[in-house]
């Protein structure tokens, strides 16, 4: 009897899968990612990553209960620390007398500057968070018209008919009333072409 030949799994067995997946979560922590990074530009102090990472999860939960001390903080401290890199940068592009040395320490400089004031912006927004007006909105199936802080337009009144406005006058109607008896025509005026015709000569 013969047997089939398993192929191994890439992930290993059953528990190695389970190790990794843990170590994995682990190291997704945010915590975990910052101490990391923060121990690999900090290792002339001595400490290691595992250092970190207790602080940190202090500072998060700080600012996930609302306690922005921390950040408001570290915004201000970088604030600083970038106007003195301009600073910096800036005294030595004035005594470069190469125009393209001058322009890339200038360039330098302007660059944090803007960092320095953008880093300011975000102090400033966390301070005073800017007020939002919401305008009204209004959903319909139909058509509609909403009016925001302006007055609504009067009505126009509803044209009257004709007929109507010269009932309004003095009585007058279009429709005039049973028709009366016809007058005769005046005999005497009838017959002055004929009498008093002045005679036309002929040429």
């Amino acid at each position: 009897m013969t047997t089939k030949n398993k192929t191994p799994s890439i992930l290993g067995t059953d528990k190695e899968q389970e190790a990794r997946s843990a170590k994995a979560e682990f190291m997704m922590q945010p915590e975990i990612g910052a101490a990391l990074v923060v121990s690999t530009f900090t290792k002339s102090t001595g400490l290691n990553c595992g250092d970190f990472i207790e602080p940190l999860i202090d500072s998060m939960k700080d600012v996930r209960d609302g306690n922005m001390v921390r950040v408001e903080s570290m915004l201000l401290g970088q604030a600083v620390a970038l106007e003195s890199i301009f600073v910096n940068l800036a005294q030595r592009a004035a005594g470069q007398d190469q125009l393209s040395t001058f322009e890339a320490f200038l360039k330098m400089a302007l660059k944090a500057q803007s960092q320095s004031r953008a880093t300011l912006e975000t102090l400033a927004a966390i301070k005073n968070p800017p007020v939002v007006f919401a305008r009204q909105a209004n959903v319909t199936t139909g058509p509609m018209q909403v009016n925001n802080g302006t007055a609504a337009p009067r009505t126009q009144e509803k044209e009257i008919p004709r007929n109507k406005v010269l009932e309004a006058q003095h009585g007058n109607y279009l429709d005039t009333p049973a028709t009366g008896a016809t007058i005769g025509g005046n005999q005497a005026l009838e017959t002055v072409g004929a009498i008093d015709r002045a005679e036309v000569g002929k040429r």
